[in-house]
């Protein structure tokens, strides 16, 4: 974060990302926290009309940032010998820096559209802030059945980045591995329409479809007397899939789908399609049991 020294007549920082930044403090706040996170300079004056335009733009853009980059406020007034040393002629002029070297900079004002072109660029610099590994964490928990943990870990990925879709849809799935199936329904009626249709979003949703069935599902037992009592009993033989899903045993259940949709790939308006599609989209693209499970299905549509 940083420093919070200030200079005398400058307005107050507005959040914790933005700080003013004088030549005491300029090498440490700016050089050399820029090798830990990008850090945006912006070289104002008071009586700098456009910098009244420009300044609360770029605050606002590095709020919504998050962390990701962090901005320097520089009153060149009373810091001329860095506006000197930068070769600041005109302000408002902005810098960026990363790893302790100018990256990137403009003069003027800009429309806000790439006031946030510029910083997104910037936060890109940086990487996800270590997301990517706390969501990795979190999908580990989940796969040894530590559903509370990464339940947790994924709200808290989700307090950093809301939009984040593998960390919502882990989310979701924490929930239905809890039982918590009508909570797990809530958050995805409420998914934010940027990533409402997004890979692990629909897998979550799939996976929740098959939670519900797995409430209802018959004794595989039972159901599996009947089919051998009658193979060409399709509903036993669409119910016994479903019974196996629910038990864990996925496989078997897609083998006993793919079984039907070779009998009758139009019983129950297409039933056995439709539910091989939903256990392969609640899956990972990678899964053998998907990627075998595709093949098969191809094979039989094209015969």
């Amino acid at each position: 974060m940083l420093g919070l020294t200030g200079s005398a007549g400058t307005a107050p920082a507005k959040n914790d990302w933005v700080r003013d930044v004088s030549e005491r403090d300029f090498m440490a706040e700016v050089v050399e926290r820029s090798r830990e996170v990008p850090v945006i300079v912006d070289f104002w004056a008071p009586w700098c009309g456009p910098c009244k335009t420009l300044g609360p733009a770029l605050e606002a853009a590095v709020a919504a940032a998050k962390g990701k980059v962090v901005m320097a406020k520089v009153n060149v007034d009373e810091n001329q010998m860095i506006a000197s040393q930068l070769r600041v002629q005109s302000i408002p002029t902005v810098y960026a820096f990363w790893q302790g070297q100018p990256v990137d900079a403009f003069q003027g004002a800009l429309p806000n559209s790439e006031i946030k072109a510029f910083v997104d660029k910037l936060s890109a610099l940086a990487g996800d802030g270590g997301l990517a590994e706390a969501i990795e964490a979190a999908e580990t928990m989940l796969a040894e059945g530590a559903a509370v943990d990464a339940a947790e870990t994924f709200a808290a990925i989700l307090g950093e980045e809301p939009e984040n879709a593998d960390a919502f849809g882990g989310l979701v799935r924490s929930h239905i591995a809890l039982g918590n199936l009508d909570q797990a329904e809530g958050f995805l009626t409420a998914a934010p329409a940027k990533i409402a249709a997004t890979a692990p979003v629909e897998a979550a949703r799939a996976q929740l479809a098959l939670a519900r069935q797995a409430e209802n599902a018959g004794p595989v037992t039972d159901l599996l007397a009947r089919v051998e009592a009658d193979p060409s009993d399709h509903q036993a033989r669409y119910d016994l899939a479903l019974a196996l899903h629910a038990a864990g045993r996925v496989e078997e259940a897609v083998d006993q789908l793919l079984d039907l949709f070779r009998r009758d790939r139009e019983w129950n308006e297409g039933a056995a399609k439709s539910q091989l599609l939903t256990i392969f989209d609640a899956l990972k693209p990678t899964d053998p049991i998907v990627l075998k499970g595709r093949r098969k299905l191809s094979s039989m549509i094209f015969l």
